[in-house]
């Protein structure tokens, strides 16, 4: 496990859409300014490590959760279908084969 900076909020541990209020806390990191990731990490190629989910809206990364990291485990390449951008191409939605990471697991192959 790893502490990070909060993406969503910058680490200033409040909303940073002053949605509610100006003093209403980050909805990611509850104040703390600081989230934790499972190791190993990658920046979120879907929000691309901002933490926001893309196209000019208030809410998290549906992707990362707001973190703006996500976990992949083992030896990775970049998404065949979305080319790395963890989107869909015809919809923006998150890509179905690497879940919006933008890189896939590299599967052994059995001899």
């Amino acid at each position: 496990m790893s502490i990070i900076t909060c993406a969503f909020c910058n680490g200033t541990g409040k909303d940073p859409f002053n949605l509610l209020s100006e003093l209403a806390t980050c909805q990611v990191c509850g104040g703390r300014g600081e989230v934790e990731i499972k190791e190993p990490a990658i920046e979120c190629a879907y929000c691309k490590g901002t933490g926001v989910y893309p196209y000019g809206s208030r809410v998290t990364c549906t992707v990362c959760n707001g973190k703006g990291m996500v976990t992949v485990k083992g030896a990775t390449e970049k998404c065949p279908r979305c080319k790395g951008t963890g989107r869909e191409i015809e919809s923006g939605l998150s890509c179905i084969k690497c879940g919006g990471k933008g890189v896939v697991i590299i599967k052994k192959k059995v001899e």
